[in-house]
């Protein structure tokens, strides 16, 4: 039966270590990491992991004093991406146990937001303890400034914190001098609104998978490069045919008349740019994963079939509605269009599964004759 090994766990989920002081995780054993601490400390000696990690260290000491299998390593995530970042730290994670063999973990942290990739961490391995490493400060005034200023010398702080509060003043300041001081606070507020809104929903990630990906795409020669930004093109065509849209078929009196106006004016370039893009990944894994082709496949039939219902239901709403004025369609026809588009999407829909089932089962039946090739 094999021994047990604790592994004494160091994380460092912003990558400190590699921003600051250019060393790349994970790092494994103790010269390591002593190292790793010592050059963080000369780069910055008051940032919170070094004390963390020299913590780390005493801890390993303190158990292999005792006679007990331990092993040390410090995980680094992704300064500027924390979506990467926590990736980063599975996949080191996994590294770190193969090389040390180690069959429990303890964490040690320099605050909650490293706490964050505790589940990933507890998918791989059982965690015996947390500790966090707080750091001894007085707290006068300033101290105070100069924690702060020091935050706001970070760009990824300043990045969340100043470009929003900066974009709002300057949006206000040209408000004042157009002479519409009213419409200047309205803009302010639906764009602190909107960014709030996108932190709080998380779409800000979204946006950073995005360009992620854009990155990955061109640096590989993928196709799907061209194709996204085709589809980005597609889409902010959509947003000011969708505001034309809007403002032509105005109504006040809900806002889900308002959503189904935007709607009828932007779907089809909606639904245009999500084949675009789809299409470019059907074709990327063709090139270069041609075994997984039928897990995107029905993409473009899905994307197609919502589209299509979405553009049917917002002429049916919109033509048997008394407050809009000038609508083309009338009510008859508006009852048409939706029961044909949702004839149509549903097609759509049954014969992308349709096709997504027929590859698989193609693909099951000559991966037996592909492993006997080998």
């Amino acid at each position: 039966m094999a021994k047990e090994r604790t592994l004494v766990l160091c994380v460092d989920r912003d990558d400190d270590l590699g921003f600051k002081a250019g060393i790349d995780g994970p790092i494994v054993g103790r010269e390591a990491c002593l190292h790793a601490a010592t050059s963080l400390a000369l780069v910055d000696p008051e940032d919170s992991d070094v004390n963390a990690i020299f913590e780390t260290i005493k801890l390993y000491d303190e158990l292999a004093k005792k006679g007990e299998e331990v092993a040390v390593a410090v995980i680094c995530g992704n300064h500027m991406n924390l979506l990467e970042g926590d990736r980063r730290v599975a996949s080191g994670l996994d590294a770190i146990l193969s090389a040390t063999g180690s069959t429990s973990c303890i964490i040690v942290t320099d605050g909650a937001e490293d706490e964050y990739v505790l589940p990933i961490i507890q998918s791989r391995v059982p965690v015996s303890s947390v500790r966090r490493v707080v750091v001894n400060q007085m707290p006068n005034l300033e101290g105070t400034y100069y924690i702060l200023r020091r935050l706001l010398d970070d760009p990824k702080v300043s990045k969340i914190v100043l470009v929003p509060l900066g974009l709002a003043m300057l949006l206000y300041a040209v408000g004042y001098l157009l002479g519409y001081p009213e419409g200047a606070t309205i803009v302010v507020v639906g764009v602190i609104g909107t960014y709030l809104l996108f932190k709080g929903v998380g779409i800000d990630e979204v946006f950073g998978y995005l360009i992620t990906s854009l990155k990955t795409s061109l640096h590989g020669g993928r196709f799907t490069f061209v194709s996204y930004i085709a589809a980005i093109l597609l889409g902010i065509v959509g947003i000011i045919l969708g505001l034309i849209s809007l403002l032509e078929y105005y109504s006040p009196f809900g806002i889900v008349i308002q959503m189904l106006a935007f709607i009828y004016g932007a779907v089809a370039w909606f639904t245009a740019a999500g084949l675009v893009a789809s299409v470019g990944k059907i074709i990327d894994v063709f090139l270069n994963e041609r075994e997984t082709i039928q897990r995107v496949v029905a993409l473009p039939f899905f994307v197609l079939a919502i589209g299509a219902i979405a553009y049917g239901a917002s002429i049916y709403i919109l033509s048997i509605s008394s407050e809009i004025s000038g609508f083309p369609i009338t009510s008859a026809s508006g009852a048409l269009y939706i029961v044909f588009a949702i004839i149509g999407g549903l097609f759509c829909a049954f014969f992308g599964v349709y096709l997504q089932s027929f590859l698989g089962r193609w693909v099951d039946e000559r991966e037996p004759v592909a492993n006997r090739s080998h």
